[in-house]
């Protein structure tokens, strides 16, 4: 019996005209949109004001997107560097090849940056988008659909994932794999119900709800990493990015612990964002004004010293 195995899209790029409009830059933007929309719903429950999370995004997306681009050419040199090889397709980012760790990493100076420009508190900050970076995670996996790119084993799973291409070398890739893509989609719309849910139940404030984030995603992304066949280096067996899931997962624990115990439960709401009260004060000034000048002592009256009004 023939199984309904999952297909891959002929290609990932469609044009208008002579401009080429590529999936999975689509399926990043998308992420983004995804993760501005959530993280100001969020931060405006916790007392923010409803345009901070998209001006500090617009320092952590760039920054997050060479960082994400950084780590994937330091940790997968030899596609660049080497006999052979084209160096300047190390900046084709559209072709794929983003590494989360990086993009975290670089998007969070980037998120530094941004937040004390708005005198906002990054942990804080962190808290309320660390569920979007989730969602956002899952929509750019899509990204690797359409490219066909990063597929686990083969499989014989009725929802095995069906590549046929051709590679640069000229080999040709034909047969049925794990979607890693599809699972690790959906481990993070996972990670980001288990953010939401953890962080109504127990209060989490200072940057604890984004270190349940990082070692949720982290146990996912290690299992997801050992089903994956694309070339990577390996250190004692595992491969390199399943040592950083290891090392993130350790760091966001004791975070966790630590953290919990010196600042327990979350943020005043009146102290994350200077920009939610200046529309408070905007409106106030006029009114104490005009109340200072009704009870100015200095004001002339006609009432003679010494008689009652």
């Amino acid at each position: 019996m023939d199984l309904a195995y999952i297909p891959s899209p002929s290609r990932g790029v469609l044009y208008l005209g002579p401009i080429p409009l590529r999936a999975y830059a689509f399926c990043i933007i998308i992420g983004v949109v995804v993760a501005v929309w959530l993280g100001s719903r969020r931060w405006v429950a916790r007392g923010g004001a409803k345009h901070t999370v998209g001006d500090i995004a617009v320092w952590a997306v760039p920054f997050g997107l060479v960082g994400g681009r950084l780590y994937h050419v330091i940790t997968d040199h030899q596609l660049y560097f080497g006999d052979g090889k084209n160096p300047w397709n190390a900046f084709k980012i559209w072709e794929g090849g983003l590494g989360i760790w990086g993009a975290i990493a670089l998007g969070a100076v980037g998120a530094w940056i941004g937040a004390r420009r708005r005198g906002v508190p990054l942990p804080a900050y962190a808290d309320a988008i660390a569920p979007g970076i989730a969602l956002a995670q899952a929509c750019g996996r899509w990204g690797n659909w359409f490219n066909q790119e990063l597929y686990g084993r083969t499989t014989d799973l009725p929802w095995g994932l069906e590549i046929h291409k051709v590679e640069s070398d000229g080999s040709v890739v034909d047969g049925v794999f794990h979607p890693t893509f599809l699972y690790e989609s959906l481990w993070c719309v996972g990670v980001a119900l288990l953010v939401i849910w953890v962080d109504k139940r127990f209060t989490l404030g200072h940057g604890r709800a984004f270190a349940v984030y990082v070692a949720a995603y982290s146990v996912g992304r290690f299992w997801i990493e050992d089903l994956r066949i694309d070339e990577a280096h390996h250190v004692l067996g595992l491969r390199l990015n399943e040592w950083t899931a290891v090392v993130c997962f350790l760091g966001a624990i004791a975070y966790l612990v630590i953290v919990g115990k010196k600042r327990p439960g979350r943020e005043d709401p009146d102290s994350i964002d200077p920009a939610a009260h200046v529309g408070e004060l905007t409106l106030s000034e006029p009114e104490s004004a005009a109340t200072g000048a009704d009870q100015d002592p200095a004001a002339p009256t006609d009432q003679e010293p010494g008689k009652p009004a």
